[in-house]
């Protein structure tokens, strides 16, 4: 419930950007701060998040940030400018961000490495079914009763989940950990490991290649088909749709393609739809082109994601963290510079070029997988 809470909270946000340029005078490039925002500091927090769940229980970790996340939600609502909306996103991304990256690190200590990637995509489902439901929440509330009011229902669902999480989980928080509790300090000995640096060359580009151009599709169909807000929403969701189907075939996709063809099938699958999306003649067919974007994404994402659970399995948490927060830099990043390149050249052209470098990502990939492996 937490994953599924925070999934919405990543994704809400896409349709309402023509909204809030808007509401706030401002375009949609400078009005995509906001998700700039929350991915950056969601990179910020899991560096400590993933210590702190090592050295006080993971557990733990995920039920307290689960309720801050809810405290900054509710502050979004009241945000007066985009300045005050991206710095309370920031705030709530900080706390948002511990149900995934912790969880996944807790799956990591407690399941065997031949179930953890079936084990991983299962879990990542409840986050998945939030990003599906994400968007068509923010264009619903943003179309019927405005884009503070699904804050304030997102913050009451933070609140109770974590509420929940305290009651059935609270047995199970550990004791602390002895010693100096030095998270810089855990993270500068991971990165003396090629395969941690690899790692987060990896969960950059990942999701720079691919949340660059994914995030501006609404505002893109908008322009294009004079969508409403409440059909973007939905067209969007089709990316979570797609990551569930994958989460549902996983174990026989993992047996038919392997970890290589995997990659490999995703990049391909990915550069192939990101032209699509601008050749489409109709809207109609951009659901179909965003389930398949959220197959081709998580085809990728899931394989990568299992290998930061096992590249140092003494300090798991960590290494999740370094992970989760190389690809929330990624895209940050991605949007940023998709932002900058739609002001100069246009939404479908800049669409294209990083859909080509999303598909190049799975062809090096296939060939480099193996750099991700553990070296102890």
């Amino acid at each position: 419930m937490a994953a599924f809470t925070s999934g919405v909270s990543l994704r809400c946000v896409e349709p309402m950007l023509p909204r809030l340029a808007a509401d706030f005078g401002s375009s949609v490039s400078a009005a995509s701060a906001v998700v700039t925002s929350f991915a950056l500091a969601y990179a910020a927090a899991v560096l400590v998040q993933g210590p702190l769940g090592d050295r006080f229980g993971k557990l733990r970790v995920v039920a307290i940030g689960t309720a801050l996340a809810g405290a900054a939600s509710l502050g979004c609502a009241l945000a007066w400018n985009l300045g005050s909306l991206a710095a309370a996103r920031f705030v709530m991304a900080i706390c948002a961000s511990a149900p995934v990256a912790v969880g996944m690190a807790y799956i990591g200590d407690v399941v065997p490495i031949d179930e953890r990637q079936t084990t991983v995509a299962r879990f990542i489902a409840g986050s998945l079914a939030g990003q599906t439901v994400g968007p068509l929440f923010g264009g619903i509330f943003t179309d019927w009763a405005g884009w503070r009011v699904s804050f304030a229902v997102l913050g009451a669902v933070f609140l109770a989940a974590a509420a929940i999480l305290f009651v059935r989980t609270r047995a199970q928080w550990p004791a602390p950990r002895p010693g100096r509790f030095e998270p810089l300090a855990v993270h500068a000995r991971l990165l003396e490991r090629p395969a941690v640096r690899w790692l987060i060359f990896v969960g950059m580009a990942e999701t720079l290649f691919f949340f660059g151009p994914y995030v501006f599709l609404g505002a893109y169909f908008r322009e294009r088909f004079d969508l409403s807000f409440t059909i973007i929403g939905l067209v969007l969701a089709g990316y979570g749709i797609g990551g569930l189907a994958y989460s549902s075939t996983v174990r026989p996709l993992v047996r038919l393609l392997g970890e290589r063809g995997l990659v490999l099938a995703g990049g391909v699958l990915g550069g192939a739809l990101f032209l699509a999306v601008v050749l489409i003649p109709s809207w109609g067919y951009a659901i179909a082109c965003t389930f398949g974007l959220g197959v081709a994404f998580y085809l990728i994402h899931n394989t990568v994601q299992t290998k930061a659970t096992e590249v140092v399995p003494e300090a798991r948490g960590a290494a999740v963290a370094l992970y989760a927060a190389a690809w929330a830099t990624g895209q940050a990043l991605g949007v940023a510079a998709m932002g900058v390149a739609v002001a100069l050249a246009g939404y479908a052209p800049m669409i294209v070029a990083f859909g080509v470098g999303y598909a190049a990502l799975g062809f090096w990939l296939n060939r480099n997988l193996w750099r991700l492996r553990s070296s102890s």
